[in-house]
């Protein structure tokens, strides 16, 4: 992840974007097991910001996205262990073991200054250090190293472009586009 890809992760599929007025889901976590008798369960922890995760907020879990409120949040080694209301023994939160658990993006609130959720980078125009349009943000490919953007190219070409700073220059939340330098190839 680089600083210009950094996000709390989206959905499974962390290309593409929601329809217009669909909800934003940030997936925050995985449901491991439960701990203990009381109902807690161990969550790994998936987003970049675990700090933004507090007790109280709304959260959904699993593919149907079942709505509930988490009632507390400890760290336990590189784990954290959660209670969720309506869940009181260990019998009852098993139902719940490794499933996802997303907040709304709305919850989340804003990135540091320099951090764009994957949702923001989508449909950025794509733009040259000379001032040239050269397309949009159509998809990021997430691997090992760093994000890669899919830029759909005005004239209907592809244009791959590493999230990486000597590539991404600026990015403009504003004005929903990004300067780059793209990379020569001998």
């Amino acid at each position: 992840m680089s600083k210009a890809g950094a996000h709390l992760k989206q959905e499974k599929s962390l290309s593409g974007s929601p329809q217009s007025g669909e909800p934003v889901y940030l997936t925050i976590g995985k449901i491991r097991r439960p701990h203990g008798v009381k109902g807690e369960v161990v969550m790994e922890m998936v987003t970049d910001f675990p700090q933004k995760i507090k007790a109280g907020i709304q959260i959904f879990i699993g593919e149907k996205k079942q709505e509930h409120r988490l009632v507390s949040i400890r760290p336990n080694g590189d784990l954290f262990l959660v209670s969720i209301e309506g869940f009181t023994d260990c019998d009852a939160v098993s139902v719940l073991r490794n499933q996802w658990v997303y907040v709304l993006a709305s919850t989340i609130g804003p990135l540091p200054e320099g951090l764009f959720y994957h949702r923001e980078v989508i449909g950025m125009k794509v733009i040259d250090e000379q001032g040239n349009l050269l397309g949009t943000v159509k998809e990021i490919l997430v691997t090992g190293a760093n994000d890669v953007y899919v830029v759909k190219a005005n004239d209907d070409n592809e244009i791959l472009l590493p999230a990486i700073k000597s590539v991404i220059l600026s990015m403009n939340r504003d004005t929903h586009s990004m300067i780059v330098r793209l990379q020569e190839w001998d």
